[in-house]
């Protein structure tokens, strides 16, 4: 063989290896820089104006917070894709429409296996992934819809029933849908004082399935040492990029804290809101934790972080009784957290920017832009969109969030959406520019210009019709592709009625 021809003949074995390194790591671009670790804090119930940075109330303390916000991107329009836990949950791990695959609410649950998580993406990319904190996104007690395909003998069980008519899943079905069977390697997975674990707090790997560990101390300190412990682990076990899903289970109810986090909130106030301050503190403790370990390790510019609540905070449809101290701090269900969404109209639940707009921070020190301020409306379904492309994946069709980092460093100048949509129970929005549209099923429609009206106060639909007809027929035609398909067209209920009629002034009749 001449000189040429072994030439030749060694080009061509570097074409076919690399052709099979290609098939094995699916083909993925890398990026221009080292794929960068991605952490995803998830606050439970926190309302937009908890965060110091958002200059609304006077009484929250975020610093820490508020320097990652000082390091990268404050949005000012964020948003999530439903303003109640599981679908909003589902909508930001899987980048798409949770309506497009029937999980529209709580009871709708679990998230179907066979949707892609970022974490199951991520991992094509060489990424491995750790879930800690609440999941949610398993079957439940009200997961009514689902048990009656899969387990059909609980749902006709009477014993089977707990109180409020919820029924009782066996633990090994529950464990079928965990964080563990969505992709995600690691994980220290529960909300109080239960936990199912693949390693301890103090970076021991446990069983790799998970198991059961049990810790009595504060909760949303647990899940900052879980935190804290992940990250540990992987600097230990190489140099793989990692996916952290850190979903803090707080300002929620039940409220709790310690006396150290109480003890910086003294005067009079609500004791719900000084227990929701502390728990936000306690929140940001552990931000400010995470962003010291990431520059200690030296991994600190090599790390993109985002930081949003998963819907605003309840109210109670009465936050004027819900600020005084006639509501015990131990109190559950349908009242105030604690936490406020001013300016904003509105709560969890509701369509109204109260409802789905929230804190949402970006920071890639040395990628994007410090102390900017980013007015374009964004969602939660974009931080999939933007891993993945970070990671040097193909950009994949079935995302419904864009890549924001060009429009942050301005290589592209344009708004990235044209249009924002939610369908939650009776109730339909869209967002396109500075225009909302919430359709409130037979009780009526309402138009509002956000660029002058913020805070929903003012329904203009009367003077711009034809504004509000083009979105009508841009929200139809959303809802076509969702399961079920089509435009909510029923009565609300008893919850919406409440809310709409107290908010928005709707005439029950």
């Amino acid at each position: 063989m001449n000189r040429s021809q072994t030439a030749l003949s060694v080009l061509s074995q570097a074409i076919v290896a690399a052709l099979f390194v290609c098939g094995a790591a699916a083909c993925f671009a890398a990026p221009a820089s080292p794929r960068p670790n991605v952490i995803v804090i998830l606050a439970d119930d926190q309302g937009y104006a908890d965060l110091g940075v958002q200059g609304q109330v006077k009484d929250v303390r975020t610093p820490n917070i508020d320097a990652l916000a000082a390091s990268g991107v404050r949005f000012t329009s964020g948003y999530v894709t439903s303003p109640q836990c599981s679908p909003s949950r589902a909508g930001l791990i899987t980048g798409r429409y949770q309506n497009k695959f029937g999980l529209e609410q709580v009871p709708d649950v679990p998230l179907p296996l066979e949707e892609i998580t970022l974490a199951e993406r991520l991992k094509g990319a060489g990424y491995v992934s750790g879930m800690v904190g609440k999941w949610h996104l398993d079957p439940n007690g009200l997961s009514r819809k689902w048990a009656s395909t899969h387990l059909p003998q609980v749902q006709e069980d009477e014993n089977s029933l707990e109180k409020e008519n919820r029924i009782k899943i066996p633990a090994k079905y529950i464990l079928q849908y965990s964080s563990l069977a969505q992709g995600f390697d690691e994980c220290f997975q529960g909300e109080m004082r239960g936990y199912h674990a693949t390693y301890d707090l103090d970076g021991r790997s446990l069983d790799p399935k998970g198991q059961e560990v049990k810790d009595p101390a504060f909760r949303l300190d647990v899940q900052t040492k879980a935190a804290l412990a992940f990250i540990e682990r992987q600097q230990k076990q190489g140099n793989r990029p990692f996916f952290l899903y850190l979903c803090y289970f707080g300002p929620h109810v039940p409220l709790e804290a310690t006396p150290e986090y109480l003890a910086r909130f003294p005067g009079k106030m609500a004791e719900r809101r000084r227990h929701a301050l502390a728990m936000i503190s306690a929140i940001d403790d552990g931000v400010g934790q995470i962003r010291a370990a990431l520059q200690r390790y030296g991994i600190s510019d090599n790390t993109l972080i985002f930081y949003t609540s998963d819907n605003g905070a309840p109210l109670g449809a009465n936050k004027e009784k819900s600020m005084a101290d006639v509501m015990p701090v131990g109190k559950i269900g349908p009242f105030w957290d604690g936490s406020m969404n001013t300016p904003m109209t509105g709560e969890k639940g509701m369509l109204t920017e109260g409802g789905v707009r929230v804190p949402f921070l970006m920071s890639w020190p040395g990628k994007l832009p410090a102390g900017k301020v980013y007015d374009h409306p964004v969602i939660t379904l974009d931080i999939a969109s933007t891993a993945v492309a970070m990671a040097g994946l193909p950009r994949d069709k079935l995302l419904d969030g864009v890549n924001l980092v060009p429009y942050l460093t301005g290589e592209v100048s344009t708004p990235p959406h044209e249009a924002l949509y939610w369908r939650f129970w009776n109730q339909a929005a869209v967002r396109s520019n500075k225009w909302k549209y919430i359709h409130v099923g037979k009780a009526g429609d309402y138009l509002f210009d956000l660029s002058s009206d913020a805070s929903e106060k003012n329904n203009v639909i009367g003077q711009h019709p034809e504004i509000a007809r083009t979105l009508a027929a841009k929200l139809s035609g959303w809802t076509k592709e969702l399961l079920p398909p089509g435009m909510p067209s029923g009565p609300l209920n008893a919850q919406e009625e409440k809310w709409y009629q107290y908010y928005l002034g709707l005439d029950r009749e």
